[in-house]
């Protein structure tokens, strides 16, 4: 993992930056309906293939992997990897659990599985120790399907990286839809780019 600093005297987004991270400090939501009718025709494994699909438009730009060093400097890590919740019946609380990124599918699956069988009984809030640095969240709440979400962060405006919450897949119009809603910074993340991540990340899910 590396995380490499902006030269803020070449960035053209400079200006944005500090507008929305300083002068008017602005994160914002919203939330979209996923068409997942050909993932569950196809009965892979639904949330790790939503995860890595998520994972992989991640990857694929930097403003989604943005983030403040320990100096408050702006920076891009080379990859991050997906941090999610995974929930206890018996106590009704949930933990967090990281799975390291691989473009390959099938290898992230089997990594996913194994992490899955490690640490899954594991009460602890974080059940997979030495969470890296690299790692954007994603939570489930697969009981209920919802047409808005948004999250409010007491420090959210130094945090610029995206936050992702998946709401249970529903029937519509004969197709299979999943709510996703989608936290971003507005100093590294426009609506231009919102809309570039959910069609592309749609197209994956298009099989």
């Amino acid at each position: 993992m590396s995380f490499t600093l902006i030269d803020e005297k070449t960035w053209q987004r400079k200006a944005h930056f500090h507008h929305y991270l300083t002068d008017v400090p602005c994160t914002y939501s919203a939330t979209f309906k996923l068409d997942v009718t050909a993932l569950r025709e196809q009965n892979l494994p639904f949330f790790p293939t939503v995860l890595h699909c998520l994972s992989t438009v991640v990857n694929r730009h930097k403003e989604f992997r943005m983030s403040l060093n320990a100096e408050g400097l702006p920076g891009c890590y080379d990859i991050l990897h997906p941090c999610f919740t995974v929930f206890h019946e018996d106590t009704e609380t949930f933990s967090n659990l990281w799975t390291e990124y691989c473009e390959d599918r099938h290898t992230f699956y089997s990594t996913y599985k194994k992490n899955m069988e490690r640490y899954q009984i594991c009460h602890d809030m974080m059940a997979r120790p030495d969470t890296p640095e690299n790692t954007f969240p994603v939570s489930a709440l697969p009981w209920a399907s919802f047409e808005g979400f948004n999250l409010n962060l007491q420090k959210g405006y130094s945090y610029l990286l995206p936050i992702f919450t998946l709401g249970k897949f529903y029937c519509e119009s004969g197709k299979t839809m999943l709510p996703l809603a989608v936290q971003v910074h507005h100093a590294v993340c426009d609506g231009f780019h919102l809309c570039r991540f959910v069609n592309e990340l749609q197209d994956l899910l298009n099989l």
